[in-house]
């Protein structure tokens, strides 16, 4: 009962809501938070347009999209209110620091591109419709609810680093998750424009794992979240800078 009310209880004290509300470094600190989980959940949407490509109109694709919306809303409160608890323990913060830094030489010494097969046409009954019953509808709905479990673990991870405040970290949640799903072309067509911010977005993931390994009670330094603000829109400045001299140079190559 008592674990309980520590993961859960910093959600119902209203004096904790009233601080974040009040306080523009917080605001700074979720903006971040927002930032980090639309650049992070371009691939989820990317998977989540295939997943929906499936029904049969446009009507149905976008109630998935809200039905999927509501369920990752309800995910993301439950897995926040258990990251908390756990991020206390030093060797989960060792483990998540080394599950970061995997996740940034993963991006950038051994992953390879791959693209996402939307599909065409609808997919003939199966299994799950033939013997479970269960409608194409609800199985989209289940598949983008599983979707967003996979893909959230890396943004809350990544969240509860930068700030324990589970009220931060939530709020970040919510807005970015309903930015990602509701300017989600707008943010991959950017993307796909610079593609530095891909790069830009696992750099941010190797601070973040630093930040958080650095501060178990063997080491015990606490590197202050606006540093991260600050890190954020330097590193956002570098990669424009870079995107700007890869493009003056595309040309001069094209002309050799």
């Amino acid at each position: 009962m008592n674990a309980l009310v520590n993961m859960y209880g910093p959600f119902f004290d209203l004096h904790n809501w009233a601080t974040v509300i009040e306080s523009g470094e917080d605001w700074l600190v979720i903006l971040s938070l927002v930032v980090m989980e639309c650049m992070l959940s371009v691939d989820n949407a990317v998977v989540l347009a295939a997943q929906t490509q499936s029904l049969p109109n446009k009507v149905e694709q976008e109630k998935s999209l809200f039905y999927g919306l509501f369920g990752a809303y309800i995910f993301r409160f439950l897995v926040i209110g258990v990251g908390v608890y756990l991020i206390n323990f030093w060797w989960i913060k060792v483990f998540g620091a080394a599950y970061l830094f995997y996740l940034f030489l993963n991006h950038f010494f051994f992953s390879k591109n791959k693209k996402v097969e939307v599909p065409t046409e609808p997919k003939k009954e199966n299994v799950f419709e033939k013997h479970l019953h269960i409608s194409r509808f609800w199985q989209v709905v289940i598949s983008i609810e599983l979707m967003d479990i996979v893909f959230s673990i890396d943004s809350v991870l990544a969240s509860l680093a930068i700030s324990s405040n589970p009220v931060i970290v939530l709020i970040g949640g919510i807005i970015g998750i309903l930015a990602m799903r509701g300017i989600a072309e707008l943010i991959m067509g950017l993307m796909s424009k610079i593609p530095e911010l891909n790069g830009m977005a696992y750099f941010l993931i190797m601070f973040i794992s630093v930040k958080l390994f650095l501060s178990i009670p063997a080491i015990d330094i606490e590197i202050p979240n606006l540093v991260f603000v600050g890190v954020l829109v330097g590193a956002i400045i570098v990669t424009l800078i870079i995107h700007i001299i890869n493009n003056n140079r595309a040309p001069k190559s094209k002309k050799k």
